[in-house]
């Protein structure tokens, strides 16, 4: 797989973005589908309203990745990040992920908060990688969650 060379455009999602939002989570989340009882939570999740709010950001046309931020309190939280399997491991992902961090310093925030199921190992690795700390696991909705917290440095 070759490496994001260029700039990443990210954009406000749009409802005409909608089918192919689902269709880069269904696919990002498949390789899970045998792990867990029941399917990912970014599988059932109606992304309409969040759509609609302004807190999807989007790359590509069809969408190949997707990020979706909610400001809550003192601390950015990214409610999911996607990126489809034919681009992941090009950097796509991390870019999204220093979106997130960017769009948190714009507002003065300097906490960015996740979490994933506790058998998406893969996730919990880049997250580490990228900085993040767990900070708690609870069992929410039939999911057993990590939580994960990084702490922006001001510039």
């Amino acid at each position: 797989m070759t490496s994001v060379k260029q700039p990443v455009e990210l954009r406000q999602a749009s409802e005409a973005d909608l089918p192919s939002i689902h269709h880069v989570i269904a696919a990002a989340y498949h390789q899970y589908l045998a792990r867990m009882d029941k399917p990912p939570a970014p599988l059932l999740r109606d992304y309409r309203h969040a759509v609609e709010a302004g807190s999807v950001w989007v790359t590509g046309r069809p969408v190949t990745g997707l990020i979706s931020l909610t400001q809550t309190g003192d601390l950015m939280l990214i409610e999911n990040v996607a990126v489809h399997p034919d681009l992941q491991g090009t950097g796509l992902g991390r870019r999204l992920m220093e979106f997130a961090e960017e769009r948190a310093k714009k507002y003065g925030i300097m906490r960015l908060a996740l979490y994933t199921n506790e058998v998406m190992t893969e996730n919990q690795a880049i997250y580490a990688r990228l900085g993040y700390c767990v900070v708690d696991r609870r069992v929410e909705d039939g999911y057993r969650r990590i939580y994960m917290e990084k702490v922006l440095r001001a510039e």
